[in-house]
């Protein structure tokens, strides 16, 4: 592990991809203590997710915003600005680089730490010839590290199965977060490059963003505990 984390259930990252704000803390409810850090995205966001993350924080939950602001340098900065006083550990951007520096400046002295976004993990390099990429994922991926190192955001969000090519990448001190976690036997959905809990660890990743695995289990409480005893026996 490249960081310290002094509470091995913040590795765990849940993401409360749901559609109210009620739906959100029943899961945070029925969690307990099996997790301590929570993910809000685009989806929940809207719906008064932004409100709940302040209440998440006051509760001494650890909050990842998972907005991926992405908009030209001055109208990011102030964003970024305006989401410091949340008090959320985390927030994403897209890793284009005037849309990172943006962000770090807004950020100021704030403790709110920056993760840019290489390549999501839905995408495939069909997808990005669509988009009208001429790189493969990979090459994407490793060219957005380079940049966001650059930058002097604090971390990066990409596929596990990129993870240590990321590392590779930015070294030792900035923060890998991987999302698109499925643990064995689980359902891969939309998700095109995906890891087990464990496989995720021992490449290298720091969090891992655990969202349908959890929530739609039908116990989401053991669901938690299955993949935090991978987590641990993985690190």
């Amino acid at each position: 592990m490249t960081q310290k984390i002094n509470d091995l259930r913040d590795r765990m990252i849940v993401a409360l991809d749901v559609p109210t704000v009620w739906d959100a803390y029943r899961i945070v409810s029925t969690l307990g203590d099996g997790a301590s850090f929570y993910k809000i995205g685009y989806r929940l966001a809207f719906a008064g997710g932004l409100d709940l993350a302040r209440q998440l924080v006051t509760e001494g939950k650890k909050v990842f915003l998972d907005l991926k602001l992405h908009d030209i340098g001055n109208t990011v900065t102030e964003g970024v600005d305006s989401l410091t006083k949340l008090g959320v550990t985390f927030l994403t951007v897209h890793a284009y680089p005037l849309t990172m520096r943006g962000a770090v400046e807004g950020r100021g002295e704030a403790a709110l730490k920056l993760l840019a976004v290489t390549a999501l993990t839905s995408y495939d390099d069909g997808d990005l010839k669509d988009a009208g990429y001429r790189l493969a994922v990979r090459d994407l991926v490793r060219l957005r590290a380079q940049q966001a190192r650059s930058a002097g955001v604090d971390g990066i969000v990409c596929s596990a199965a990129e993870t240590e090519l990321v590392r590779d990448v930015i070294g030792p001190d900035m923060v890998i977060v991987t999302p698109g976690i499925r643990p064995a036997g689980s359902a891969v959905g939309d998700q095109k490059r995906t890891l087990t809990p464990a496989e995720a660890i021992r490449a290298g990743a720091d969090h891992l963003v655990v969202g349908r695995p959890i929530i739609r289990a039908a116990d989401p409480r053991a669901a938690a505990a299955a993949v935090m005893d991978e987590i641990a026996g993985a690190a």
